[in-house]
């Protein structure tokens, strides 16, 4: 049989409208698998967040693909709650191979993966991350399935209101202490917007105290916040400021009606009340949470436990619900794409709509900047060693306890 050229470069460029050719002449099938690169700060300042979070990613391929029938192949990264190298540990994952980005937790991180996302053409869901500039750059390839830092500033203020007037309490005064990264600053900036128009709220804020999240030392910090006579203490934080920051409450005896955080992390997380014991009670957390009693929570659940059988969800609910749901959201676009390629995956991302989630709100469905809208957040308090939903009282299990016993009693 006589070797033909003219009609082997037709048939060449007649694949080539199909797909690339394998070595044996073969149309490349649809790829199985989707190689998603997950960037969480493993180690560093944040370390036991980027844990609790990567909880949520390890359980993912499993309970994915007994709903949709998708591999997820998890490229898993380590940022060191560090911005450059959360930068250069997405270059290597997008050069490994990585079809979709999910990450980071940490607003700072986060943007910075979002660049790197977006120069490079690679769809990049958010999991954790608030400041209100990710997804308002016009980026084409960056997707965040959370609330952004005006959004949950919104909700926690209102669900202030709610506690106060669930509690017959009228507090007129409030210190205002946080966290002085990316985060506090863009929560500190919705506040400075929003506060003013709170009229329903009784009281007036004395003072605004910032602080490094990082910081070994409180000290001077909480003798100014002590000085004020504030009525309660209004915390953005982290985890390991957090816990340092309430050691040093107890430390000056300074106790306050409470310590009530419109919107962020550390006091509802499990090594808050593991190192702070009796001394964690009270607490409370406005924040995104997730739906109990959501039939999608359930199956998470059992896979959560089958992982971490001497572990509680509630301890890690948020930063597992809004992980698996990244992932979720990718697995999906994947299936109805069929398709890994970067610009197709981010399309189909595009029209995401998924109804059956694990998260407080509506269905996820992006909007024209890549945002999910209506994310619902809960009044949460730590009660008998245990983060609880007190508030609002259609999802609640418990009330809510203010002003809180004094540490005496």
């Amino acid at each position: 049989m006589s070797f033909d050229r003219r009609k082997f470069n037709q048939a060449l460029a007649a694949a080539g409208t199909l797909g690339a050719l394998s070595p044996f002449g073969i149309v490349n099938a649809q790829p199985k698998k989707l190689k998603v690169g997950v960037l969480l700060p493993l180690s560093g300042v944040q370390g036991f967040i980027g844990q609790s979070c990567k909880k949520g990613a390890d359980l993912a391929p499993e309970v994915i693909r007994s709903m949709l029938g998708v591999d997820l192949e998890i490229m898993m990264a380590d940022t060191e709650t560090n911005v450059d190298v959360a930068r250069t540990r997405a270059e290597r994952l997008i050069q490994e191979g990585a079809n979709v980005l999910v990450g980071a937790f940490d607003s700072g991180q986060t943007a910075a993966i979002a660049q790197v996302a977006e120069q490079r053409g690679i769809p990049h869901v958010i999991n954790i991350a608030a400041a209100p500039q990710i997804t308002n750059q016009g980026y084409k390839f960056v997707f965040r399935n959370f609330q952004t830092a005006i959004d949950i500033v919104r909700n926690g203020l209102s669900l202030m209101g709610d506690l106060f007037q669930a509690t017959n309490t009228v507090p007129r005064t409030a210190v205002y202490m946080h966290v002085n990264d990316t985060f506090g600053r863009a929560v500190t900036k919705g506040i400075g917007a929003l506060f003013p128009r709170q009229t329903q709220l009784p009281f007036k804020i004395v003072d605004t105290i910032p602080y490094d999240p990082a910081a070994k030392d409180l000290t001077v910090e909480i003798s100014k916040a002590k000085a004020t006579g504030a009525d309660f203490l209004m915390l953005v934080c982290r985890l390991n400021d957090a816990i340092l920051l309430r050691r040093e409450m107890i430390k000056q005896r300074w106790n306050p009606m409470g310590v009530i955080s419109p919107g962020s992390p550390g006091m509802y997380e499990e090594q808050f009340t593991k190192v702070l014991g009796r001394y964690a009670e009270y607490c409370v957390s406005n924040v995104p949470w997730y739906n109990p009693t959501a039939p999608l929570t359930k199956v998470v659940e059992k896979a959560f436990l089958k992982r971490n059988p001497k572990d509680r969800l509630v301890f890690h609910g948020l930063n597992v619900g809004f992980t698996f749901e990244a992932l979720l959201v990718a697995a999906d676009a994947f299936k109805r794409a069929s398709s890994s390629d970067p610009k197709t995956l981010a399309d189909a991302i595009r029209q995401t709509n998924i109804a059956s989630k694990m998260t407080l709100g509506g269905p996820i469905k992006f909007n024209a900047k890549g945002q999910v809208e209506g994310i619902g957040s809960a009044c949460v308090q730590n009660l008998k060693g245990t983060p609880t939903v007190v508030l609002p009282k259609n999802a609640a299990t418990a009330k809510p306890v203010f002003p809180q016993p004094s540490y005496k009693a």
